[in-house]
Order: C-alpha cells, then sequence, then structure tokens
C-alpha cells in the first residue's frame, strides 16, 4: 500500500472519529443574561400619574434576601373652607374640624422586597386623608383614630410568573382613587371615596395573564378586625390606553360596632362596614392625557339587631380627569354626584347625608413637578340636597354643613406641596 493511501486511510479514520465524538456531546447549556440589579418591579405604592414614582428607588442589597428598596413621601398641606362640621361630630376628646388649618399630610416611609418567591411590603409614618363633604381632623388625630402609624404592612408568595397570594394590612382592591395624597390627581378624596373601605386586614389572592388581571380577597372591610367581608377586582387592558374593570365586595356576617367606642367608629362606620359595593371603572391613558369614569352602587340591608331600622342604597358616579401641558406642569379635575334612596327627613338609615339626600361635587388642581419635587393648589366645592334640617333651640342638628348642620355647601381651598423618594 503507497504511504498516500495510508494517510488517506488515517485521515478519513480520524474524520470519522471527529464526527461521532462532537455527535456524542451534550449541547451547550445557554448561560443565562445576568440580572441587572436594582431594576425590579415595585409592590408599591400605586401613583395616579401626574406625579410619578421615583424612576431611580433607593435600593441595597441584603444577603440571603435580595435586593431592598426604600422610598417615601415628605409632604406638607394647608387649607380654609366654609361651613365646617358641627363640634358634636368629632370623636369625644380630638380636637373638631376647622375652618382653616396647617399641617403634614404625608411623613412615610416604606420598604419592600418585590422580587423572589418571597415578597414584602412594608408603610409606616404618619398621615392625613381629607375628603370631601367629610370632617378633616389634625394629620395626628386621624393616624391615631384610622389606621395606626403603620397602615400597610403585608407578605407575599409569588407563586409563578401568573398566580400570586398576600396576606396582612393590605390597600383595599375597591375603587379607583388610592388611600394617600400623593398617589391622586387630587389633594382631597372624593364623594364616592367616602363609601369604600380603604385599608383592611385579609388574604388576597393575584391571577394575572395577558390582558386579564383578577383578585379575591377575604377581609374585614372597614378595618373591623373580623374577617368578613368577601371583595373582587377583575381588568381587562383592552389595549396599552385602555383598562376596563369591575369590582366591589359584599360583607358576609355582620358587626355591630355601637356597641364599640366612638373611637372604633371612626374607622368603622355602622352603615358602610355593613354594607355592600360594586363599582364598574374604566380608564384611558394616552399621552398627555389621564381619564378615569366610574359607576357605583352601594346597599346596607335592615338589621335591627345590629341598629340598622331600614334598609339603604346609593348610587353614584364620578369622572377623573388629567391634562400634562408640559413634563412640569398638568391640571386635574373630579366632578362627582351620588344620592342615597329613601324618604328625606324619615330619620332611617343614612349612607350620604341622610334618607333621600344627594350630594354634588367639583375639584380642580393645577400641579407643578420638578424632579421629585410637587406643589399643588385646589378648589373644590361641594353642593348637598335633600338634607334633614335640625334645630339648635330643640338640641337636634342637620345632617348637612355648618356648626348646626343646616347648610347645604362647603367651598374648600387648598394647597400641598413636598417631595416623593
Amino acid at each position: 500500500m503507497s504511504k498516500r493511501s495510508t494517510l488517506a486511510g488515517l485521515a478519513a479514520a480520524l474524520l470519522s472519529s471527529t464526527v461521532s465524538f462532537a455527535a456524542d456531546m451534550p449541547a451547550p447549556v445557554p448561560v443565562p443574561a445576568p440580572v441587572e440589579p436594582c431594576k425590579a418591579t415595585l409592590i408599591g405604592p400605586a401613583y395616579g400619574g401626574v406625579i410619578k414614582a421615583n424612576p431611580n428607588p433607593t435600593c441595597f442589597g441584603v444577603g440571603g434576601l435580595g435586593d431592598i428598596y426604600i422610598g417615601g413621601a415628605l409632604t406638607g398641606y394647608g387649607y380654609t373652607q366654609s361651613n365646617p362640621f358641627p363640634t358634636a361630630f368629632a370623636p369625644p376628646g380630638y380636637a373638631p374640624d376647622r375652618a382653616a388649618r396647617f399641617d403634614f399630610s404625608n411623613l412615610q416611609g416604606w420598604i419592600q422586597k418585590p422580587e423572589g418567591t418571597f415578597q414584602f411590603y412594608v408603610q409606616g409614618g404618619g398621615y392625613a386623608i381629607p375628603g370631601l363633604g367629610v370632617q378633616n381632623l389634625s394629620s395626628i388625630d386621624q393616624t391615631d383614630l384610622l389606621f395606626t402609624p403603620l397602615p400597610v404592612a403585608f407578605g407575599k408568595i409569588q407563586i409563578n410568573d401568573a398566580w400570586s397570594v398576600q396576606g396582612g394590612r393590605m390597600p383595599t382592591i375597591i375603587g379607583s382613587e388610592a388611600p394617600f395624597t400623593f398617589q391622586n390627581l387630587n389633594i382631597n378624596r372624593g364623594l364616592l371615596f367616602a363609601q369604600e373601605n380603604v385599608i383592611n386586614h385579609g388574604v388576597q389572592l393575584n391571577w394575572a395573564e395577558g390582558p386579564w388581571s383578577v383578585s379575591v380577597a377575604g377581609t374585614d372591610g372597614f378595618f373591623a378586625g373580623d374577617i368578613t367581608w368577601f371583595t373582587g377586582n377583575v381588568a381587562y387592558k383592552i389595549d396599552d390606553s385602555n383598562t376596563i374593570g369591575v369590582n366591589g365586595g359584599v360583607n358576609l356576617g355582620s358587626q355591630n360596632v355601637l356597641n364599640r367606642s366612638l373611637r372604633y367608629q371612626f374607622a368603622t362606620p355602622l352603615n358602610q362596614q355593613n354594607s355592600g359595593i360594586f363599582n364598574i371603572n374604566y380608564t384611558y391613558s394616552n399621552g398627555p392625557w389621564i381619564v378615569t369614569p366610574y359607576f357605583q352602587f352601594t346597599n346596607v340591608e335592615a338589621d335591627q339587631r345590629i341598629g340598622i331600622l331600614q334598609s339603604a342604597s346609593t348610587y353614584g358616579g364620578a369622572l377623573l380627569a388629567a391634562y400634562s401641558f408640559t413634563d412640569n406642569f398638568a391640571l386635574a379635575g373630579r366632578v362627582e354626584y351620588e344620592e342615597q334612596s329613601g324618604v328625606r327627613g324619615s330619620g332611617t338609615t343614612s349612607l350620604l347625608y341622610g334618607a333621600g339626600s344627594n350630594a354634588f361635587s367639583i375639584t380642580i388642581t393645577p400641579t407643578f413637578t420638578f424632579d421629585r419635587y410637587f406643589l399643588r393648589v385646589e378648589y373644590a366645592h361641594v353642593e348637598l340636597g335633600g338634607i334633614t334640617r335640625g334645630s339648635l333651640a330643640n338640641g337636634t342638628l342637620g345632617t348637612g354643613f355648618g356648626r348646626d348642620g343646616n347648610r347645604t355647601s362647603q367651598d374648600r381651598y387648598m394647597v400641598e406641596t413636598g417631595v416623593t423618594f
């Protein structure tokens, strides 16, 4: 055999061996891209669109836990208003509603772990939740009477990309407005907000896939301490600009708050705690526009065992909107109307301003923002109809505004400024 034939045979054998060896090798394992630190989607707080969340929140790594994020809101406000509520409406031992006040609206901080199987969110500090058509106490008194200096604290298990479960002290899944001033288009919460629970204890199950998101929860409703409420929220994202949803809840049990202290009743009103509520929400958000109309229905059934002598319902609608003229200036507004069933002056169950009453409100809020700082002013007007009038000579108060409860309108001028981080 020639040398040429021998070399050709060896080359063929070597090539065959190499091909066979390569075929037997396992496919290379792809190396996952490194996770960029401090770029997670945060659990909260939610923002309404004019005052925006910090795009670069403070973050630090903790061994064994991962990235921990911290933030806060330091804000103050002042206001003057006509026809403050009767002094008798304030809980005993607390300063009543005033014609004017300067105070802090948020001295709050939060810490969260938004990644991994186990997550958590904790928010604490002082706050005021001013609302239209209701008395507005000092921030210290509201913090004490409402949800304590630890309003939100819950843990969360992220089961997979679609499912999660959380439990603890959480914001409600009902309504279109969030609890705290910096989260919303307006400084004051609206009339419809007063019918909704705000912070509650409980357990919540979440599912989200594609355009759908669903949450259901068992809670204590209006911070009552007993888990008797069932609530749910279903939202469908039509496209990048349009979202529609329904949400609501009902108390499957009953709580007689009349045998509890007046302090307890401030956060847990008898009629609302034992009611049911249903909302339809729609949001359009595109370019400079944010538009959110929603409809609300509430109902409480008669239950003489706990002091509800007659059933009552409310019907209401609201339109919230904002337009950003520049990156630093926006104009927000809200219009609402709400009415209650029943015969005026009958003295029966009141969810609004007595049986047969109604209320209309309009709010305008110009807002200036610069980086994390904001300044905004607000004018709001509330007009009542169908109130029950009282007589101080006979020792009775009306169900409206003013020290005698007989006034049917209230104007409120407000300013708020501060930083979120």
